[in-house]
Parts: C-alpha cells; structure tokens; sequence
C-alpha cells in the first residue's frame, strides 16, 4: 500500500468515526433555516434559535474538513472527462477550505478567539468557498445528467424491443439520474441560500426567503442522510489479529471503507 493509500485509508476510518453525527446536524440545520424563515431577521425568539441551533452545528462540523481532503486525494471514477473532474476536485477543496475555516469562526463565536472583526473577516471568506462549492457541485451533476442521459438512450436503443424497465442496468442508471437530480436542485437551492447569507442581494434574498431555501435544503439533506449507502459501518469487534482496512469505489466515484477483519 502507498503511502497515499494508506493516507485515504486513515481519512475514511475517521470519516466513519465523524459521520455519526451528520443526521443530527441535517435536523439542526433544518431548526436553523426555519427560525431564520419565523424570524425574518427581526430579534425574537426566533432568532434567538436561528444563532444558538447555527453555533451548535458549528460543532458537528469540528475536523469534517477532512471529508473534503479524502475527496480530493481520492481518484475519479475511469472515463471522467477532465472538465468534470476539475469542477469536482474544486468542490473538494472549496468545501473543505469551508469546513476548516468555520472552525475558526466558532472559536470566535464561544469567545475563545476575541478578534471579532477577524472572526467576521473569516466567516465571509468561509461563506463564499460554500458558495463557489454549490456552484462548482451543480455545474458537476449537469454534467453528469448529461452523461446518464446519452448512455440512457443508447440503452434504450439496444432495449427497444423488450421493456426496458425490466432490465437491471436500465433501473440502476434511471435510480442514479434520479439521485443526481436531487443533488442538483438541492445545490442550485444551497447556491441562493449562500448569496442570501452573504447578502450579496439583499433586496431579493431576504432573510425569510433564506430561510425558506435553507429548510427545504435541509429536508432534502436528511432525505440524502437517510438514503445513502455511501459508507457502509461496521461494529468493530476485537479479534485475535490485526484489522486490515481497505478502499472500495462506487460507479459515482464516492467511497466505500470496508474494514476486514481476520479472525481466529
């Protein structure tokens, strides 16, 4: 094993140590974007939730950058063409830059870190690597659509005389195309949400419409939460000889940690 092996290796098992928390922080973040919607920015109660439920997720968030680094030193699926595969590797860096960031800001939100225009300085910069990394993840699963789609059609062509709907690779392919639409409105939605945060339209982004975006966002994330097999997890049991973890793909490029264990 490389070294850069054995680099993703150590990645993913901490990954399957982080992700334990990712449903509770998709439920927070719905509560989040909600009480943004209830308080439209005005001070209440409402708003009082929207600040504490966002500090409180900045702690789910502590050491996920290294999501973004296993993504990037992860190799791309074969036959990836070199545009898609920059805008993913983008996605990796920029949301991986967000992550690492934000950990700043909730040092400067607990009061550990006391600079506040510094803390807010670092907060807009985090906030704008999330907004490049929506648009760089939307701009990806077009791309991909419109990969599924072509191989769909060429499926379709050679299935013409039988239903093609009984066939297992034509499901597989129509349940991906499926999952990739989901991720792109979920990310065109994310891409508005960032803007309004940032407050780059303040005037059409309110903050009521931020918080409409954000909890339908968030729904859909605890749908993705809920849906995804992307990491299988197993309960680790002591055995009289070492654990041997090794690194399997999916079709989509996303990795699956396997951890094998060798019992007497």
């Amino acid at each position: 094993m490389s070294s850069l092996d054995a680099t993703r290796a150590e990645l993913a098992l901490l990954i399957l140590y982080l992700n334990k928390a990712e449903a509770r922080d998709k439920i927070c973040r719905a509560i989040q974007y909600g009480s943004k919607f209830v308080s439209n920015g005005q001070p209440g109660t409402a708003q009082n939730v929207d600040k504490t439920t966002s500090l409180a997720r900045k702690v789910f968030r502590l050491l996920k950058f290294v999501n973004g680094l296993h993504s990037l030193i992860s190799p791309t699926p074969q036959g990836t063409p070199l545009p898609l595969t920059l805008l993913g590797k983008s996605k990796d860096a920029l949301i991986a830059m967000f992550l690492f960031l934000d950990q700043f800001v909730w040092l400067g939100r607990t009061g550990i870190y006391e600079n506040k225009e510094r803390v807010d300085l670092i907060g807009r910069i985090s906030l704008f690597c999330w907004l490049g990394s929506t648009v760089c993840t939307s701009l990806v699963e077009l791309g991909e659509l419109g990969r599924l789609s072509a191989s769909m059609q060429k499926l379709e062509k050679e299935l013409k005389n039988s239903n093609k709907y009984d066939n297992e690779q034509y499901r597989a392919k129509l349940k991906k195309s499926n999952d990739r639409t989901i991720s792109l409105v979920k990310a065109s939605i994310d891409t508005v949400v960032a803007v309004g945060l940032l407050q780059l339209a303040p005037n059409k982004v309110t903050p009521r419409v931020t918080g409409a975006l954000g909890f339908v966002s968030s729904l859909i994330s605890c749908y993705q939460v809920t849906a995804s097999n992307t990491i299988l997890r197993f309960p680790v049991f002591l055995c009289c000889s070492l654990p041997q973890p090794s690194l399997k793909h999916h079709e989509d490029g996303r990795t699956i940690c396997l951890i094998m264990f060798q019992c007497c």
